[in-house]
């Protein structure tokens, strides 16, 4: 059985071309610097190479794993062969070292490094991923996690990366979905669905916005509007869904004790797709998103938006067997995953479409979380209105009508506590991240509670959210859509405190 110092060797079986090793623990503080080399590499998809990209340690361990209290020291190796910058997603570094190019820092250039050095004040499922251009898509990231030592020293703790994948250049998606988008604000048309859409690279989400429920779990769908509108829930037909880096046809196949303690640390590293965790009929308490903890939500199936992140906690059943974590992609029946097994638990095929579509994710299971550490009861020194707007028409996406470039940064002073209240005028969900933050959600639609703290929430369609932050990270600080066709298309803009 695997300690918390050794869980993620249990990877290193993997078999598909190119698999690597997930994190394991960075050099103590004081000592050399981790070395992390960005590289392209080759993987297999369903039996097809691919070339996508790589954030590895010098032994193939992808990504890293450290403890709190300890110094963040990375000395960063671009190999790649193009321009990039990592953003450490979740952490609170000086801004100068978020890793958002013509922000934070200049692009590093092929064959140029950088060094990172500064304090890990929390624990949690984080992860690193670039910020330049459509390089995300391409598998640009890797997982970033940091101990408390608190944990059990017998759980076996196990990474799922989650990703979207395609053998297409993102760029030619982008530019299919701003020349080939329908008319109407976001709006889906009849027959354009996942499966029938006739656009290619092209997926036009057909899920009606009524209440869903998927195994007597109500997701909350956004509340249904006028005249029968449906939402749009995903635009782009991938041509693989992959957990670890391999699709249910080659399941990453991790062997667990019976009975057995496991904390899942899951991360939706996706692009474009947001997915329900299904571990039926095993039930699991979550115990953490996007890092922080939570007071612990029992159940099988948990929603997960792009770039959140999941800690699940449970006890394997008792006998040998076999147990499927699967990850259903929103509105849809296509799935991928991974097989957890004990040693003479026999592994079969497993097909690659759930039973039943997943539902749309809305509010309901927002509305259960409650942080474990809340924010101090404090009213808001600053509150900011921001309408997230848009359309499919022209693939234009922004914030108070305007795209990236043409926004106004929001302005803060340090030590306040500010609101940001989020309204979704458009027919997509947005998952909304702030760097150099975490925040708190305070309000869905009218109803304020004492909600998660996160760095990435959505919001769902013809809906709001409000979230609220101590501004005690002084910089300047992106504030953005995570669907990176999103924000590639404008939906950002700046947090900026005065005197920056």
């Amino acid at each position: 059985m695997l300690n918390r110092r050794q869980f993620f060797v249990s990877t290193a079986s993997a078999v598909a071309l190119g698999a690597v090793r997930w994190p394991r623990l960075a050099r103590a503080a004081g000592s050399a610097p981790t070395i992390l080399r960005v590289q392209k590499r080759s993987i297999e998809v369903n039996g097809k190479p691919a070339t996508v990209f790589g954030i590895r340690q010098t032994d193939g361990t992808s990504g890293l794993v450290t403890a709190v209290g300890s110094r963040f020291r990375v000395h960063l190796d671009n190999q790649s062969g193009e321009p990039t910058l990592i953003h450490w997603h979740g952490l609170k570094p000086p801004y100068q070292q978020d890793g958002v190019p013509g922000i934070s820092a200049p692009l590093i250039v092929p064959g140029a490094t950088a060094d990172y050095d500064f304090p890990l004040a929390y624990s949690g499922t984080f992860w690193m991923h670039s910020h330049q251009g459509l390089q995300e898509q391409n598998l640009l990231d890797a997982p970033l996690i940091i101990h408390d030592g608190n944990g059990p020293a017998d759980e076996q703790e196990i990474v799922v990366m989650l990703h979207d994948f395609t053998f297409r250049p993102p760029t030619e998606i982008l530019a299919d979905l701003r020349k080939s988008a329908p008319p109407g604000s976001g709006m889906t048309m009849p027959g354009m669905t996942g499966e029938h859409s006739s656009m290619p690279g092209m997926n036009m989400g057909d899920m009606n916005m009524g209440s869903m429920n998927m195994g007597g779990m109500n997701m909350g769908a956004p509340k249904s509007m006028a005249g029968g509108m449906q939402m749009d829930l995903n635009d782009i037909a991938f041509d693989a869904f992959l957990a670890n880096e391999r699709t249910l046809r080659d399941p990453d196949v991790i062997r667990v004790e019976p009975g057995g303690r496991v904390l899942l640390r899951i991360i939706n590293a996706a692009a474009a797709s947001n997915f329900i965790v299904d571990l039926a009929p095993i039930s699991a308490n979550l115990v953490a998103v996007d890092g922080h903890a939570v007071n612990p939500v029992p159940g099988s199936r948990f929603p997960i938006a792009m770039a959140q992140r999941l800690d699940l906690r449970l006890t394997m059943p008792k006998g040998e067997g076999v147990y499927p974590l699967f990850a259903v992609l929103e509105g849809e029946r296509k799935r991928t995953g991974i097989v957890l097994a004990t040693k003479r638990g026999k592994v079969i095929r497993l097909a690659e479409n759930a039973a039943a579509k997943a539902p749309a994710l809305g509010f309901d299971f927002e509305h259960r979380l409650r942080a474990a550490v809340p924010l101090a009861g404090k009213k808001p020194d600053r509150s900011y209105s921001v309408e997230l707007t848009g359309s499919m028409e022209k693939y234009d996406w922004g914030l108070n009508g305007v795209s990236y470039g043409n926004d106004k940064p929001l302005m803060v002073a340090a030590g306040e506590r500010v609101e940001i209240a989020m309204a979704n005028k458009t027919m997509m969900s947005h998952p909304m991240h702030t760097h150099g933050h975490f925040f708190q959600v305070v309000a869905l639609n009218d109803k304020r509670f004492a909600g998660a703290v996160r760095d990435v929430v959505l919001v769902p369609p013809m809906n709001a959210v409000t979230i609220a932050f101590e501004a005690d990270n002084p910089g300047k600080w992106v504030f953005h859509c995570h669907n990176l066709y999103h924000m590639e298309s404008g939906m950002m803009t700046t947090i900026q405190y005065q005197g920056i």
